[in-house]
């Protein structure tokens, strides 16, 4: 199935959520919020691809995609909370519209809708995958928590962060998740062991490439098409890829003049031009390439029908704005 059919049968299932006029709405209102705007609806995308690849029928793992859908809007609504972002995807983020503590809730109340979503929807990819469904899910859920945990130690600590631990810190807040979406899917579809584990490399890999532009688009990006602030990691001192690559490269002047504070619209040009001196730029469209390469090497592991294949592959050059 094509790419914009499964995003239509994505929209369709979150949109039958019982979050419309339900009491508290100042429970509910803030789900609908964050939910309503969607975002590119990645992961519950890579989950059906995942179920197309091995049985033909993504229909059957929607409640696993919208589990995963409303788990990762749990998340960037806490992170937005943590990170004090005013904007996301566009608009202002929930704990400001509502309040911090309201977010809170809401945020707590969408990993419960996750879970419960996901065990309701048994009867439509069969009882007796939910445990497998459940191990997978349980297994990135958590580790999406120690990336984040990972993220803020980085944050808080005055040492250097190394391209290894960021890399890790990385796989664990955002590409285990896109992978374990695609497991999910494969899961439903029936496949192998060893399918799932080609189909899981394949979206780790993929999640590194996505989080490694992403990081080059906050520095680089244009903010119509970004949703987010541009700058906004350099402005707070984030230990992105660029940060590190930079830091592993400048003098001790330009490591002194990236530490500097100041205001974004003085801290941004001053920081993107060190980075261009420094060939960082370059340095990240190479990791980008290094990890899609793997992501494309694991997926050739798969085995699954030719045809769907090339809707999976298709997919991730277009997640990645490339040309086959």
């Amino acid at each position: 199935m094509q790419t914009d059919a499964l995003l239509r049968l994505v929209e369709s299932e979150i949109g039958r959520l019982p979050l419309e006029n339900t009491e508290p709405r100042g429970l509910y209102a803030p789900i609908r919020y964050i939910l309503e705007d969607g975002g590119k609806r990645i992961r519950p995308l890579l989950c059906l691809m995942g179920a197309d690849l091995y049985s033909g029928d993504p229909e059957a793992a929607l409640p696993a995609a919208v589990a995963v859908e409303v788990f990762h809007n749990f998340t960037l609504l806490h992170d937005d909370i943590m990170d004090k972002a005013p904007i996301r995807r566009g608009r202002p983020t929930v704990h400001l519209k509502w309040s911090e503590s309201g977010a809170i809730l809401s945020g707590d109340a969408m990993l419960i809708f996750a879970y419960r979503t996901l065990c309701e929807g048994a009867g439509r990819f069969g009882a007796r995958k939910l445990p497998e469904l459940l191990a997978v899910f349980n297994r990135a859920a958590m580790e999406v928590c120690q990336g984040q945990q990972y993220d803020m130690d980085f944050e808080a600590s005055d040492r250097p962060v190394t391209r290894e631990e960021y890399i890790g810190m990385i796989r664990l807040k955002t590409s285990v998740l896109l992978a374990a979406a695609l497991e999910m899917g494969a899961v439903v579809g029936g496949a192998s062991a060893a399918e799932r584990r080609a189909v899981y490399e394949f979206g780790v890999n993929l999640g590194l490439a996505f989080q490694i532009q992403d990081d080059l688009l906050d520095t680089y990006g244009d903010a119509r098409t970004f949703g987010k602030t541009i700058g906004g990691d350099i402005a707070v001192g984030k230990k992105t890829f660029l940060h590190i690559a930079a830091m592993e490269r400048a003098s001790a002047e330009q490591r002194r003049a990236i530490l500097a504070p100041g205001d974004i619209t003085e801290k941004l040009p001053r920081v993107r031009d060190i980075y261009n001196e420094l060939g960082v730029r370059e340095a990240a469209e190479a990791a980008i390439a290094e990890y899609f390469d793997k992501a494309l090497a694991a997926l050739r592991e798969a085995h699954p029908d030719a045809g769907r294949l090339a809707v999976l592959e298709g997919y991730a050059y277009s997640l990645m704005k490339r040309n086959k």
